[in-house]
Formats: structure tokens, C-alpha cells, sequence
């Protein structure tokens, strides 16, 4: 046998053994190589925490070995080039969309907050006290969640005479009146209109309004006729018709805003009663007669002849606020039968019963007396205390005529 033959089985067992044993120790020494640089870390994701083990050499690594991508509104503990290192805690939230929507107007977020009320907040939005959500404050974010916040403003309501300032998230003047639980007459007016948009510090105003019928009665005058009369001495009158009031019934149609009448239409109006007139008979029978004069002629002052005497003569009314009311003189003559063509005077100076012709008055009978009317003094009967005032006091010629 050849020697070369003979001796290449053993020299190649002698070669193998060593490549083996070198091959068995580089990967031995690779095994405790990567046994050495893995890494144990706790790694919360999404508020959920898992141990793992790694040999990513940065958390970046370690975001695409586990296939993680991380957007710009994600919430990330540590740098992405920040090395791994042994019982790291690492913590990694990712974004949710939600969508803000405030008086009408919508927004698209992102965030990693818990709650409603810790989103709102970190945006800087306060939900006040009136205010209205369409979720609750603690609940938790979710995708693709929507919150709606009515911000509400404050409004003055003026109803008729009283006044309120409401807090309010409605939308219209409508929807404000309902919520308020107002209810509108027909005839009332609102101002503004009920569609009118609601807008901060807006007064809204209601008058009330209502229409009532109100019939009423009402007298009337009666007029005054004088007749000649040749049968009666001149200078006389005598009451033939004392004469009589009428009465009318009136409906008005009475519109009252806020409890106060503000117009009044006359829709209707019926005689009940109608006025009768009242007929005086002025006598022109002329009797010649002598008139005679007393000591008291000493008294007149005589103007155009000796039955005449200029006197201080004073309008009354038997209605005055100083008299009794009764209405009758002190010779017992009833004024408010036959309110017309009676004086008062002095007795000493006219006697009681005289006639007398004075001048702006007319034909009178000398018939009252007054503490007074003294010497050149007479009072003149007027049928109404403004008939009385507008004549006051005056100067006039009186003529005795009986």
C-alpha cells in the first residue's frame, strides 16, 4: 500500500476536528456576543405595559422592529436616537382624531390626552357654567370622536314691565321664547322677529297687548230757548220747561299694551235719552209806573238818571265750593230749578222782590242776600261755576226797573 494512501484518512481527521472546533467556537462567541448586547425594557404602549427583550441599538430601532410608525401628534417618552439600555421604560401613546365643533364652526384635533376635559383644557377651551356639551367632561377620547359645545350667551328678556338676563345656547328667538317657556298672544308684539339670530347682550322685548270693549254712558246738555212773552212785565222770566238731560250709551274698542290704555276708538254709540229743552218766557208787557226813591238814593252813585246806580257786582254759582249746596237762596228761591236772573243784594240799598235790568247780565230779580254785600255790592247768579269765574268781577250800571 502506498504510504500517501495510508496516512491522508488520518491527517484529514486531524485537519476537520480543528475547523470544527473553531467554527463551534465562533459561534459560541457569537451566541454570548448577542446574548450580551439583547436588552430587557418595559415598553407601554398606549397605556398598556409589556416587558419585552431587544437588541435595537435606539428607541428608533426599536419603534420599526416593532413596526410602529409614529406620526408628528404621537407622544413619545425618549428621542428616537436615544440608545437602548438595560430596564428602560419606555413609553409611546399614539394620537387619536376627534373633531371640535363650537357654535357651528368645526375643527379637526389630534391628541393623546385621556379625557374630554383634559383635551379641552390643554387647547385652552373653558366650558362655563350655562355652557352645553354633547358629551360628558370625564369621558374617554376615542377615535374619530366629535365634540359639540354650544358656548351660551346672556340676554336680556324684557316681558311687558319685568326684566330678566338669562344665560342661553339656543340659536333663534324662537327656540329662546320655548326654552324659556314663554308663550305669545295674538296681538302681542316681539322685538326682534322670532327668527332673528341670538347674539351676546341682545335685548328681546314683548309688549303685551289686548283689546276690550268698554261702554260707557254719557249725558248730554240740554239747550236753552227764551221766548217773548207779552203776558209777563218786562223784566220778568218764567221757567215754562225746567228741561232735561239726555244720555247716550258708547262702546269703545280699548287697546291696553302693558296694562296701559294707549288708544280708544268709538265703534258704537246709541241714544237712551234724548235732552229736552229748557223754555224760558221772557216778558215784554211795558207798565208805566212811578218808580219811587228811598233815604237810600243817598247810597247810588246815579250815572244816567235816578233809577239807575253804578255797583261792584261779583259772579257766583249756587255749586261753589263755599256753599251748602243746597242750592237755595235766602228767601228760600231754589237756584237749581231757576238758576238764571237772581242777584243778591244789599236790602237796605235794593230791596228784595226789585227788578233790575244790569248792564252784561240782563233782566234780574233782586232774590238773596249775603254778610258781604254791603251798600254798592251785588252778586250775580251764573247757571255754571265757569260761567261764574270767566265773568269774575266787574263794574257795572244796574237800572231799577220795579
Amino acid at each position: 500500500m502506498d504510504l500517501k494512501t495510508k496516512l491522508l484518512p488520518g491527517l484529514r481527521n486531524k485537519v476537520i476536528i480543528p475547523i470544527i472546533t473553531v467554527i463551534a467556537l465562533i459561534l459560541v462567541t457569537g451566541f454570548v456576543a448577542l446574548e450580551v448586547t439583547k436588552a430587557e425594557i418595559q415598553f407601554t404602549y398606549n397605556n398598556e405595559t409589556d416587558t419585552i427583550e431587544t437588541r435595537a441599538q435606539t428607541v428608533g430601532d426599536l419603534l420599526e422592529e416593532l413596526e410602529i410608525e409614529i406620526s408628528e401628534y404621537d407622544e413619545l417618552s425618549h428621542d428616537l436616537d436615544a440608545a437602548i439600555e438595560a430596564e428602560m421604560q419606555i413609553v409611546y401613546k399614539e394620537a387619536q382624531a376627534l373633531t371640535l365643533e363650537i357654535d357651528g364652526e368645526r375643527t379637526v384635533y389630534h391628541t393623546t390626552e385621556e379625557t374630554v376635559a383634559d383635551f379641552l383644557d390643554n387647547i385652552g377651551v373653558e366650558v362655563g357654567e350655562h355652557d352645553q356639551l354633547n358629551v360628558d367632561a370625564s369621558d374617554l377620547i376615542e377615535d374619530d370622536l366629535t365634540i359639540v359645545l354650544d358656548q351660551a350667551v346672556q340676554v336680556i328678556i324684557e316681558d311687558a314691565d319685568e326684566e330678566e338676563q338669562v344665560w342661553t345656547t339656543e340659536e333663534t328667538v324662537s327656540e329662546l321664547l320655548e326654552a324659556e317657556s314663554i308663550e305669545l298672544d295674538e296681538l302681542d308684539r316681539l322685538e326682534p322677529e322670532e327668527d332673528e339670530t341670538i347674539t351676546e347682550d341682545m335685548k328681546v322685548r314683548i309688549t303685551r297687548v289686548e283689546e276690550i270693549t268698554d261702554v260707557v254712558e254719557e249725558t248730554t246738555d240740554y239747550s236753552t230757548v227764551r221766548r217773548n212773552d207779552d203776558s209777563l212785565e218786562k223784566g220778568t222770566e218764567e221757567v215754562v220747561e225746567s228741561g232735561s238731560e239726555g244720555l247716550v250709551e258708547k262702546e269703545y274698542r280699548v287697546t291696553i299694551e302693558n296694562g296701559e290704555e294707549v288708544d280708544r276708538e268709538l265703534v258704537n254709540e246709541e241714544v237712551k235719552k234724548e235732552s229736552e229743552q229748557r223754555i224760558i218766557a221772557v216778558g215784554t208787557k211795558v207798565i208805566q209806573e212811578t218808580v219811587s226813591r228811598s233815604n237810600n238814593d243817598s247810597k247810588q252813585s246815579s250815572t244816567s238818571g235816578s233809577n239807575t246806580m253804578t255797583m261792584e257786582a261779583t259772579a257766583y254759582n249756587w255749586n261753589c265750593g263755599s256753599c251748602d249746596g243746597r242750592g237755595l237762596t235766602s228767601t228760600g228761591y231754589n237756584l237749581k230749578a231757576n238758576p238764571e236772573g237772581v242777584v243778591a243784594v244789599d236790602p237796605s240799598v235794593i230791596p228784595l222782590g226789585t227788578k233790575l235790568y244790569i248792564e252784561g247780565y240782563g233782566y234780574a230779580v233782586a232774590r238773596d242776600t249775603g254778610g258781604a254785600i254791603a251798600g254798592n255790592k251785588i252778586d250775580l247768579h251764573m247757571s255754571s261755576s265757569e260761567e261764574a269765574r270767566r265773568f269774575g268781577r266787574r263794574t257795572v250800571k244796574v237800572e231799577i226797573i220795579d
